[in-house]
């Protein structure tokens, strides 16, 4: 046996080995966040196309067993998610009625991103009619979304959001979320508005203590975000 063999770890040496629909389910049991096939196929010793046509396998057994959780493609990859059926077991389980849950405020924030990113936080404070920088601070430790770069005109902070968001909301991509267009005035009179709704603070200020930066003041998202999320 070559000193490479005898000093390479079993379980890395055998692994090619391995009854590949037990050791995906192995793999995809301790993931912290959608594997991509690229991944499992590397790690797996396994060609791509192998990995992806066990992997749509394991989904339909699972559906048609009725098992109690599904394997979902999200996010440019797969994990194991609670069937959507028996969610509220789960819920009573594991939250026992402390579920965080974000408030109004945060969700009709988070959507105004969602459809108009890359976005600065003056124009979603515009669209949204108040102040929104307690609550996209957030969206942004909770990694819903993140820094995009800068608006060029104006250098203010742009944001969009991040795959954590695809993979809590379900979706494999931005072009899953749901067409506003029915249930929306026209472009033109919503660019209006928002011009005409830009709030005299400065919403894109670094942190708390930049100067002429205003307080939060009763009624905002500000006071709402300190108090309930």
């Amino acid at each position: 046996m070559s000193r490479e063999a005898t000093e390479t770890p079993a379980g890395l040496r055998d692994v090619a080995g391995l009854d590949l629909k037990p050791a995906l389910e192995a793999v995809l049991m301790v993931v912290d966040e959608p594997a991509t096939e690229e991944h499992l196929a590397k790690i797996l010793e396994r060609p791509k196309r192998q990995i992806a046509d066990a992997l749509r396998e394991l989904a339909d057994e699972y559906t048609v067993q009725g098992r109690g959780f599904e394997l979902r493609f999200v996010a440019n990859g797969w994990r194991f998610y609670t069937r959507a059926a028996y969610a509220p077991a789960v819920e009573r389980f594991v939250l026992d009625g402390q579920q965080a849950r974000l408030t109004q405020a945060a969700l009709e924030t988070l959507a105004v991103v969602a459809y108009r990113q890359p976005v600065s936080r003056s124009r979603v404070s515009a669209v949204r009619g108040v102040n929104c920088d307690g609550v996209m601070r957030t969206l942004l430790q909770r990694g819903l979304i993140e820094e995009a770069g800068t608006e060029p005109e104006t250098g203010a902070i742009l944001y969009r959001t991040t795959n954590y968001f695809l993979e809590r909301m379900g979706l494999r991509g931005l072009d899953e979320l749901p067409e506003l267009a029915p249930f929306l005035p026209e472009a033109e009179a919503i660019e209006a508005e928002t011009q005409e709704g830009v709030p005299s603070f400065d919403p894109d200020a670094p942190d708390d203590d930049a100067p002429g930066r205003r307080p939060a003041t009763p009624g905002t998202d500000d006071e709402d975000d300190q108090t309930e999320l």
